[in-house]
């Protein structure tokens, strides 16, 4: 298949090394090293994201944007092939080349909370250079992608639908989710109400997301493809459940989960050293919700999936979506215990 695609930018498979590349869930990805240069090769995943014209469109924009009012920033756009374009339309798929960042690299797993740090800044950075860009000429790469309401509704409907037997196994789960529903009104009256605006928001802040330099301080941020309209807590939400436990959403021995207090010190720290004089009072005053907000959210997905006989996210044992509900509705149990430490701690930051 390659032996198609890279011609499309000028190159052959011959004497270039090629090779599969990362860990991401989404896109094939394979790394391109020629005599010369380094690049990335990405497939866009067409059945995650529909229309790949809207990512490719989007991208070029914030390009546009930022080589006009922070040249400096280090934004990783894809490159055009012979004909111009940037995105290839092929037999095979859509198709997109990147320049590999040389002496860079990015990481899966969070062992120190300056690396937290330098995540959550870099995500603060981004959505900060594009404050004054018009957010409604984003295109919606993924509708509803963090719509709770929506999420919960469509839970609320596997509930109804599922066999007993599903049902029976998850009633405890299902019962933590329903008791803990005041999350989804408090994202209801955030919306109805547009309380805080929309911003340009990543919408994936894994840590592996993020390029660091050798010294591991932060350098830019990538994997652009979910960028568009949306809200803070989604960025800072998704840091949250993401960074703060030392255990990632596969673990399945429960005691393993945890909150560290000071990683979420180095998540506020990082995002507000970029956005403290960008977000309002009233979205500061939701930093520790969003994280409520992301763990709950990616709690009733599993189950829902669940429920569903695993339609969505598949199953590599059978329970495992259960496994992973219990796992999120661990981490939420573990965050909610803590909640009045955590706005302990940015009410204090917010008053220096």
């Amino acid at each position: 298949m390659l032996d198609q695609i890279l011609p499309l930018y000028g190159m052959e498979t011959a004497g270039n090394d090629v090779q599969l590349f990362g860990d991401g869930l989404i896109n094939r990805t394979w790394k391109i090293t020629t005599p010369t240069n380094g690049y990335i090769l990405q497939q866009v995943n067409q059945s995650v994201f529909k229309r790949p014209y809207d990512i490719d469109q989007n991208i070029a924009a914030l390009k546009v944007y930022l080589s006009k009012t922070h040249p400096e920033y280090l934004f990783v756009s894809a490159l055009p092939g012979i004909s111009g374009e940037s995105l290839m339309e092929t037999p095979d798929g859509y198709f997109r080349l990147f320049p590999f960042v040389e002496n860079s690299h990015s990481l899966n797993v969070l062992n120190k909370k300056e690396e937290a740090y330098e995540g959550a800044k870099q995500f603060g950075r981004f959505s900060r250079l594009l404050n004054d860009f018009d957010v409604k000429k984003l295109h919606i790469t993924l509708p509803d992608f963090h719509n709770l309401t929506l999420r919960f509704d469509q839970f609320t409907a596997a509930v109804a639908q599922a066999s007993g037997q599903r049902k029976e196994k998850s009633e405890d789960l299902i019962s933590f989710i329903m008791k803990h529903a005041d999350i989804v009104t408090t994202y209801k009256k955030i919306v109805e109400r547009k309380e805080i605006p929309q911003r340009v928001i990543h919408h994936d802040t894994k840590i592996n997301n993020v390029l660091f330099d050798q010294e591991n301080k932060g350098i830019c941020v990538i994997d652009l493809d979910t960028v568009m309209p949306g809200y803070f807590i989604s960025d800072v939400g998704d840091m949250m459940r993401t960074y703060l436990s030392s255990a990632n959403e596969e673990e399945t021995d429960l005691t393993k989960i945890n909150v560290r207090k000071d990683f979420f010190k180095a998540i506020y720290d990082g995002y507000m050293e970029e956005m403290g004089d960008v977000l309002t009072a009233t979205e500061k005053s939701y930093f520790t919700y969003a994280g409520k907000f992301l763990i709950y959210m990616q709690a009733i997905r599993f189950l829902a999936d669940y429920l569903q006989n695993d339609i969505y996210y598949g199953e590599k044992y059978e329970g495992h979506n259960l496994d992973r509900t219990k796992n999120q509705v661990t981490l939420l149990e573990r965050y909610l215990e803590l909640e009045p430490e955590l706005e302990e701690i940015t009410g204090k930051i917010m008053t220096q």
